[in-house]
């Protein structure tokens, strides 16, 4: 009982510390403008520990110990693959974005490709969010039932509550000011969570000594596997909301670069050791389910280690939450509010919707979250809708050219439908999903390119640095 009060303890402080960040900023709130971008400039580092935070939420985490558990170490390269998108995203996009201006990843594209994008492109990112937000909440929903005892739906609509609230009250500048102690306080969890796996198991000898050879093989999940990690981790770095969002809220073009950088940092070492975790619990807890490859780790924890765990845990699900909640909310507004409903700019009434929007934002995927269970699965899917997406916006400052302002609204269109209809098929032929939603653009941009003559603005003018 005294451990149970020590955990309570700890993880009500780690709330009462958000909610005093929010209460603190929301004077930052006031416009529609500083709510989705956050009134003022922020440090690199701030906006990498961002970025960093918001993909590695509990199904990131658990989902990496999910897999782990089955097949070893190459688990980690579903987020090693998003610290590669983000090294790519530094080099190739995050200035031109910068420089672009535009605080939406369809804004973006519909200077480009005209305002029928803008809204395709619109539905396709709050879909991926929104199923990215599902995810997060079975993952959730799992650790707080299994660690706390409680039924796993009451688990869901808590956590969906609280996350809705806090964005609800401080909007971005609370995003990245909390999302900095997630940051910080999810690290240490991590790092914990290893550390006491690899101990209980009797050390990294023995773990090597108890496991199959092949679980400690990089490649150990196929090439085709990681491939397709790589493919829609990159691409979900490359075309997300909250990524353009939070490059935005940057000073200037060079901070915007180094952004990048400071989160492949966080997000290497963490897929690491949250492979380690699930590699562990394999050997610790052979019978359990490998959803709960991580919760079984922690519930053998002494109570102030479990209570930063536990803290940690909660820290990726509400950072990521916080993130796609309010890059959900920020597409409804700028893209359906203001365009239909609000066209007189009546700002009073878009940080009513906005604050409205984020509550729905936040509940709306608790019903599907209780019959989700391959959380990382899931996730994938959301990353390969997006995938798609980053095909478009490199064409857009790269090869501007090419194909077709018709071509890529179809390619938008198609993709949502083909990948899904794949995914749901079960991946005919040992196919990835991924790999249909990076093609499905490309075959049909090629061929708009040759049978069209309706080209789309050329935004490279817009975006060229300085001599």
């Amino acid at each position: 009982m005294d451990s149970v009060w020590v955990v309570f303890v700890i993880a009500i402080g780690y709330l009462a510390a958000l909610a005093v960040i929010s209460f603190v900023v929301r004077r930052s709130s006031r416009t529609s403008a500083s709510y989705t971008t956050g009134g003022k400039a922020f440090p690199a580092v701030f906006i990498g520990l961002l970025l960093a935070s918001e993909f590695i939420g509990t199904s990131a985490s658990m989902g990496t110990a999910q897999e782990a558990f089955s097949v070893g170490i190459s688990a980690s390269w579903n987020l090693v693959s998003l610290g590669v998108g983000f090294i790519l995203f530094s080099f190739l996009l995050a200035r031109k974005f910068k420089t672009l201006g535009e605080n939406t990843i369809s804004g973006a594209l519909a200077r480009a490709y005209g305002e029928r994008v803008r809204v395709a492109t619109s539905v396709i990112m709050i879909a991926a969010l929104l199923i990215v937000t599902i995810a997060i909440y079975a993952s959730g929903g799992a650790v707080l039932a299994s660690l706390l005892e409680i039924d796993p739906a009451v688990a869901v609509v808590v956590t969906g509550a609280l996350a809705a609230i806090y964005v609800a009250v401080g909007g971005m500048r609370s995003v990245v000011y909390t999302n900095l102690l997630h940051a910080i306080v999810m690290f240490i969890g991590i790092v914990i969570s290893a550390v006491v796996a690899t101990k209980n198991v009797g050390g990294f000898g023995e773990l090597r000594a108890k496991l199959p050879a092949e679980m400690f093989d990089w490649d150990g999940v196929g090439w085709a596997q990681i491939m397709a990690w790589m493919i829609a981790g990159i691409g979900a770095t490359f075309a997300t909301q909250y990524v353009v969002q939070a490059v935005i809220s940057v000073g200037d073009e060079g901070k915007a670069q180094r952004a990048g950088f400071f989160s492949a940092i966080m997000l290497v070492p963490y897929g690491v050791l949250a492979a380690l975790v699930g590699m562990c619990s394999a050997v610790l807890y052979p019978k359990i389910e490998s959803i709960q490859a991580m919760p079984a780790v922690v519930v053998d924890m002494n109570a102030v280690a479990g209570g930063i765990v536990i803290a940690g845990l909660a820290a990726a699900m509400l950072g990521s939450l916080a993130a796609l909640i309010l890059g959900a909310s920020t597409l409804m507004l700028k893209d359906f509010y203001q365009r239909f409903f609000n066209r007189d700019g009546d700002d009073k009434k878009n940080v009513r919707f906005i604050r409205v929007a984020t509550i729905v934002a936040g509940m709306l995927p608790i019903p599907l979250a209780l019959y989700a269970t391959d959380v990382l699965t899931v996730t994938f899917l959301a990353k390969s809708l997006r995938a798609a997406l980053a095909v478009l916006v490199l064409m857009m400052f790269y090869a501007p050219r090419f194909g077709s302002r018709g071509g890529a609204f179809a390619s938008i269109i198609a993709s949502l439908l083909t990948t899904i209809a794949w995914f749901l098929a079960g991946d005919p032929y040992g196919i990835d999903n991924a790999y249909i939603a990076v093609l499905t653009p490309l075959v049909i941009m090629t061929i708009s390119h040759f049978v069209s003559k309706d080209r789309a603005n050329d935004v490279r003018a817009k975006v060229e640095e300085p001599a």
